[in-house]
């Protein structure tokens, strides 16, 4: 079942995110629309972060109950020998929030704080967490897979989410995906459509992204020839490794959900190379407000 390897992520709960957001953030009731959508289709996976806003409180609210969550530190303070402590209180809190007694995975916001001074530190208290059964598995959420090559041979990790879709292609490229499983990690993908650019009509894009329009015109041109749509692309493409565990979707509404619920299950031709962009300008969401 195609939709178990799905996982609900609720930046949207807590935030108005996404380049192709135009509705803001999502209700109390659409959020809990979504997430007993969600548990009827065979979801068990949800996705949040305390620096998503208020989706934490939400998800608690709404309620928790059978669900893998994962949820993901701040950058760390500049705490001198306070971080473990921090570490903790911050994890309690998270946990009190979501109304949860333990965590299927806590991550790293920022990968780059296991190489900071107080990386060690850290590490140890996420380890501490786990031999104490709050948090079943630990990892790091990262932007690119250059960052593995220094914190793979360093650190124990269960769990890396990474960006992966039909223009982002590092993860596959770097060898770092199959290397990844062949460490024993499990694997979750995100920014499957790009914040929504891969969904969106030209007209709808955004002006700063016209200089990508060769980009655009071959993604239409593959989509028309395959006579499939976007959702249905941008989803077959990671779901057809084997190696990617979860592959993160947020959602605006129960409608929309279902929507891609079923677009998840269509199979589709692999995207041919040529829409693989290497251009970080374009698929690093971070540089974006740069543009």
């Amino acid at each position: 079942m195609t939709a178990k390897r799905l996982a609900l992520g609720t930046v949207q709960f807590g935030l108005p995110y996404g380049v192709a957001n135009e509705g803001g953030q999502v209700p109390l009731a659409e959020a809990q629309a979504i997430v007993e959508q969600a548990r009827k289709n065979g979801l068990d996976t949800v996705d949040t972060a305390i620096a998503y806003g208020d989706s934490e409180e939400r998800l608690g609210r709404i309620g928790l109950a059978g669900w893998r969550v994962i949820t993901k530190l701040p950058p760390l303070p500049d705490a001198g020998g306070g971080i473990p402590d921090w570490v903790r209180a911050t994890v309690a809190d998270s946990l009190e929030r979501l109304r949860v007694k333990e965590l299927y995975g806590l991550l790293l916001h920022r990968a780059d704080d296991l190489l900071a001074p107080s990386g060690e530190e850290a590490y140890a208290a996420l380890v501490r967490l786990k031999r104490g059964g709050l948090v079943r598995k630990i990892g790091v959420s990262i932007h690119g897979p250059e960052i593995l090559d220094k914190v793979i041979p360093r650190f124990s990790l269960d769990l890396i989410q990474a960006p992966f879709n039909v223009l982002d292609r590092r993860l596959l490229t770097s060898g770092w995906l199959a290397a990844l499983k062949k460490h024993g990690l499990e694997v979750h993908t995100r920014s499957v459509f790009l914040q929504g650019l891969l969904l969106m009509k030209g007209g709808r894009r955004p002006g700063k992204f016209d200089r990508w329009s060769g980009v655009w015109n071959a993604w239409s041109e593959w989509l028309a020839k395959c006579e499939t749509s976007p959702a249905r692309a941008c989803l077959g493409f990671p779901l057809q490794f084997d190696e990617i565990d979860r592959v993160v979707i947020g959602v605006d509404s129960a409608e929309q959900l279902s929507e891609l619920l079923l677009a998840a299950e269509a199979h589709n031709e692999e995207p041919p190379p040529e829409l693989c962009s290497h251009d970080l300008d374009l698929i690093d969401p971070s540089r974006w407000s740069s543009l």
